[in-house]
């Protein structure tokens, strides 16, 4: 019974630290596109940015990942059958492979609390599906774990990874041509309006 309770307070914080892992790099997108912004509006969403993203990352995010970790290794400690099985050894690679991307997001978490932007929001939007990837590895791996078959889930997940990259830039050509559109009418209407005083200019001039 025991063991169960663990389990369950390690799903829950899992659940929760993929939730701050995704939610930080959607902050890094809107900060990296506030950059861009005229003042005074950069410095207003930039500011209010830097609140959101350390609330969240020493609140929840840091929190989640300590918790996660702790018991998961109380469950290993518990039953350590679980390290003679295959899938949890690929699993654990894919575990750490989350710690160097949770680490890599605090240097990014860094950099922009010190107002250093080095990264554009589409390469952010890519780097936002990396923790994806490995959720569904690290959940196909638990749900299936020995009926798993290598080569397909790997092929599975090279496949998911391009699809998500794939994507990401048609979204960014969507937005693109959104804003070309929109940009292009808001022309339009412009030459509209001066065609128009223009027309009312040289009827007062013909009335006089």
């Amino acid at each position: 019974m025991d063991f169960l309770y663990i389990k369950a307070l390690h799903i829950i914080f899992v659940v929760t630290w993929f939730a701050g892992l995704f939610y930080i790099v959607r902050l890094f997108i809107y900060h990296s596109e506030a950059d861009k912004k005229e003042e005074p509006a950069k410095s207003i969403l930039q500011t209010q940015y830097k609140l959101m993203e350390k609330r969240l990352w020493y609140i929840i995010t840091w929190p989640s990942a300590v918790l996660a970790s702790f018991f998961a290794f109380w469950m290993l400690y518990k039953n350590p059958i679980y390290l003679e099985m295959p899938w949890m050894h690929v699993k654990l690679t894919f575990v750490l492979a989350l710690y160097f991307y949770h680490g890599a997001c605090h240097k990014i978490f860094k950099q922009l609390q010190n107002g250093i932007v080095k990264y554009s929001s589409l390469k952010l939007r890519i780097w936002n599906e990396i923790a994806t990837i490995i959720l569904f590895a690290v959940v196909f791996l638990v749900v299936l774990q020995n009926a798993i078959n290598w080569i397909w889930g790997v092929v599975g997940i090279i496949l998911v990874s391009v699809l998500l990259m794939f994507s990401v830039k048609l979204y960014k050509k969507v937005r693109a041509k959104k804003n070309w559109d929109k940009h292009e009418q808001q022309l339009i209407n412009e030459d509209k309006h001066e065609e128009s005083l223009f027309y009312k200019l040289s009827s007062f001039l013909k009335k006089k």
